[in-house]
């Protein structure tokens, strides 16, 4: 049915947004051209490769 069964989006996580975010968001994603859930998808996945990524998480070990 899919190439790659795993690769289907099937798991949800949920997120609270006060009122400023959510309408900073959904002015953001209507500016892009693009549906909120995939650009909070995009932007998550985005910023959790740069943190994966980053060495200002790693601390140099002292002699």
């Amino acid at each position: 049915m899919y190439p790659d069964p795993k690769k289907v989006r099937d798991h949800r996580i949920t997120i609270r947004l006060d009122d400023y975010e959510f309408a900073f968001f959904i002015s953001l994603a209507n500016l892009v051209g693009e549906q909120p859930a995939a650009l909070a998808r995009r932007v998550l996945l985005k910023e959790a490769t740069q943190l994966c990524t980053s060495d200002s998480t790693v601390e140099p070990r002292s002699a």
